[in-house]
């Protein structure tokens, strides 16, 4: 049976639905609305096919990585239901505390997989994400060179992500801190038990075989999107290198990522602009390249994920799940 949605999720999503759709009709006004108009004509419909494509490419070797997860934790998954439950997941993306993450974990839980590997895999997808984002901004280095706050963010990101792995990678020291804090009765004691117990079930999605492929179908899917973010710039004028765009794509979405907002919403749109204006772009065409590549990428995902959703929702409560393949020895 389909797990029920808190009406609280649902009112999240409208409001951020309004509150995006707001900023981005500012952010237009602020450019010039004739302007915005005419650079958006020259990208055309066919334009837009190209960024939503890239986009799905993005989307599938992400899943791709999802499955590879799933099936290393001991819990492999047949790829219909599987797929349906993953975008389903984007559909609550700008929701606080990411609980789209959390709701694929439900759907999951129908299948017989436990929340711990589930949300082992979403960590484990949430770092993966991030050191393919800190690759692309080191294609802009001399960007960063020129802008000490932009330095002071990928120092900040590389430090997480150092941080991370080195823990992850201590399996003993792990274990005896889990025991220690599942003798404490306080919440701080049981929330650090549960973080510790995460990051120990985390350890087998960074095996050196696991992490070397995650990291590949990682940097592609996100070339993908940064790649459909240096095509656009072309279509309405811009000559700049690919080096550049992929670093202004990648440093606001690290932006956005770091500033803990829902979908890193207004972080990442005002990084980008900032630095799109930065390097000469005009106020119009950085306006519309920030807002169709995040109406591409981000509220294409809110999208799909939303129609997913409702598909998940609407199966009969006496609908058998399809069981899930066993997990290898």
């Amino acid at each position: 049976m389909p797990p029920a949605l808190n009406p609280r999720h649902w009112r999240a999503v409208i409001l951020s639905v309004a509150a995006a759709a707001c900023g981005y009709l500012a952010f237009s006004l602020w450019g010039g609305w004739h302007e915005v108009l005419a650079s958006v004509g020259r990208v055309g419909w066919g334009g837009v096919a190209l960024l939503l494509a890239l986009s799905a490419l993005n989307y599938g070797l992400r899943f791709l990585r999802w499955q590879l997860y799933l099936r290393t934790l001991g819990h492999p998954q047949p790829w219909r239901p599987s797929l349906l439950i993953y975008i389903g997941g984007f559909a609550l993306t700008t929701t606080p505390g990411k609980a789209g993450e959390a709701l694929r974990s439900l759907f999951l839980k129908t299948r017989g997989m436990p929340f711990g590997p589930s949300m082992a895999a979403f960590l484990s997808e949430r770092l993966s994400d991030l050191l393919a984002i800190v690759l692309l901004c080191l294609l802009g280095v001399g960007l960063s060179a020129r802008h000490p706050g932009l330095q002071a963010l990928v120092l900040v990101a590389v430090a997480l992500l150092a941080l991370s792995f080195l823990l992850i990678a201590q399996g003993r020291l792990l274990q005896r801190w889990q025991a220690r804090a599942q003798q404490g009765r306080s919440r701080l004691a049981r929330g650090l038990a549960q973080g510790l117990s995460l990051l120990a079930s985390a350890r087998t999605c960074h095996r050196p075989s696991v992490l070397l492929v995650a990291t590949a179908l990682s940097l592609v899917a996100w070339s993908a999107e940064a790649w459909a973010f240096h095509r656009l710039l072309g279509m309405l004028g811009g000559s700049p290198s690919m080096a550049f765009s992929f670093s202004v794509y990648a440093i606001g979405m690290l932006a956005g990522a770091l500033s803990f907002l829902p979908g890193g919403l207004g972080g990442t749109e005002a990084t980008m602009v900032g630095l799109l204006l930065m390097s000469g772009l005009s106020q119009p065409v950085a306006v519309v390249a920030t807002v169709l590549i995040r109406l591409t990428t981000l509220w294409f995902a809110v999208a799909l994920g939303l129609a997913a959703l409702l598909r998940l929702l609407r199966r009969a409560p006496t609908e058998p799940a399809e069981p899930a393949a066993p997990a290898r020895a």
